[in-house]
């Protein structure tokens, strides 16, 4: 039991739940407790030990049924019938129980597997498959290309070439009892094919997840498919929850600050130096800010929308987080960002300024305007857009009051640097005026500015 269930945090991980060695623990406490005899009280055992949402129950839940579903192996039916009238004969006596008394004895030289096989005992079968597959590895099945070397693996170790023999040897002493055998074979690579497709399911999810995502990561944003947009939407969610956790310890130590040995000792001179009451070194940090403006036209509005999210996926770590969006004309985003799911956010967004030609002299005089006072020597701005101003005025100078009034400003720009300067791209004069100039087409160029960003509040 404890190696299957061993097995199962396996599947489990690589269905995207995450387990703690605790858990774990607390989930081995809890299948110890009910035992393996009622799969449903298990099931329900290990959801409410493992599962921390709901999201993460319904993948548990999916888990436990593929993981304690077997394939069973199909008799054939004239195998059946054949068994059958061979049981009829018998009863009645026949005139050849001398002939029945050989064949016994020569299915008594034969291998377990074909004995397995012509008694059709299920139990034993499927016991000798799991100890096949646990021989062969199946569990370091990682990829589909993967299927036909451990089928292959699992039938050598059930003894597929002393079946072959048997088959050839009862080929000339009992046809019948070879036909049977023959019929069977062809079930069983059914059911090891079953089974190998059900460990590529359970084991090579996280491997096939990975490679995934690793092509997302460096597909460019703005030319994703339909189809690929879900999936990114939860891969810039997984990047959000990874800076999270890199960067949140080391702020609450330095909230803490750093042990100061000296006005420790002499703080517990009276107890003889034992450290009863610590002293910390606490260094003063500007409380960090950033405000982000997107361009959410139609040429970058895709870029923006997975921008965003990451963004305010960062509240952890950057408390105070101020959005704009702007096509035509500018307005701040955060409290639609804040107040709804991303989803139906960005169609709040959208309907109000996107997809229009982008104007960034009117939006700059917008945020100047009206916003301008979000900046302060603690803010770190940052300007999503390609730069195009559709050949109007890019009002640099504004840009310029911004820069001067911001701890950085920081460009992304999600076009290639070959384009910048080219038609109507500002982006050279623009450049002028910021600290941090960086292309931002992809996930991951994505994921190390925001990082960059962040570590810089550390």
């Amino acid at each position: 039991m404890r190696e299957v269930m061993h097995r199962f945090f396996r599947a489990a991980r690589g269905a995207g739940v995450r387990i703690s060695p605790a858990e774990s623990i607390d989930a081995m406490r809890a299948a110890a407790e009910v035992g393996p005899g009622d799969r449903t009280i298990l099931r329900d055992a290990l959801l409410l030990t493992m599962a921390k949402s709901g999201e993460e129950k319904a993948a548990l839940a999916a888990c436990f049924d593929a993981f304690f579903t077997y394939p069973d192996l199909e008799q054939p039916q004239a195998a059946n019938d054949d068994r059958e009238d061979a049981g009829e004969e018998a009863n009645e006596g026949g005139p050849d129980v001398a002939e029945g008394t050989a064949s016994g004895q020569a299915s008594a030289e034969l291998g377990s597997l074909a004995q397995m096989l012509l008694a059709q005992d299920r139990a034993a079968i499927a016991a000798a498959l799991s100890n096949a597959a646990n021989a062969a590895g199946l569990t370091d099945i990682r990829v589909f290309t993967q299927r036909g070397l451990f089928a292959s693996r699992v039938l050598e170790q059930l003894g597929i070439a002393q079946l072959r023999n048997d088959i050839d040897a009862l080929n000339a002493s009992n046809p019948a009892d070879a036909e049977r055998l023959t019929s069977a074979l062809g079930s069983l690579r059914e059911t090891v094919s079953e089974m190998v497709s059900q460990a590529l399911l359970l084991y090579g999810r996280e491997e096939t997840e990975a490679l995934r995502n690793e092509i997302l990561r460096n597909a460019p944003m703005a030319r994703l498919e339909r189809r690929q947009i879900a999936q990114m939407r939860v891969l810039i969610r997984q990047i959000a929850r990874r800076l999270r956790e890199r960067f949140s310890k080391p702020r609450k130590r330095q909230r803490r600050g750093h042990l100061d040995v000296r006005r420790t000792i002499r703080r517990n001179a009276a107890w003889g130096g034992v450290p009863f009451l610590t002293a910390w070194k606490r260094r003063h940090r500007d409380k960090p800010k950033i405000v982000a403006i997107c361009d959410v036209s139609g040429s970058v509005a895709q870029v923006s929308d997975f921008f965003l999210l990451l963004i305010h996926s960062l509240h952890e770590v950057v408390s105070d987080v101020r959005s704009f969006a702007f096509s035509g004309n500018l307005i701040e985003v955060s409290a639609m960002l804040e107040n709804n799911k991303p989803e139906e956010a960005m169609k709040q967004i959208m309907s109000a300024v996107g997809f229009g030609s982008s104007d960034y002299g009117r939006s700059f005089v917008d945020f100047e305007k009206d916003f301008m006072s979000a900046v302060t020597p603690q803010t770190t701005v940052i300007v999503l857009g390609d730069a195009r101003s559709n050949n109007l005025d890019p009002r640099a100078d504004i840009l310029k009051r911004i820069g001067e009034r911001s701890k950085r400003l920081v460009w992304l720009n999600p076009e290639g640097r070959v384009s910048w300067g080219f038609g109507d791209s500002e982006m050279p004069r623009y450049a002028t005026f910021c600290n941090v100039v960086r292309q931002c087409a992809t996930a991951q160029q994505l994921e190390r500015a925001v990082a960059d960003i962040v570590a810089t509040y550390q």
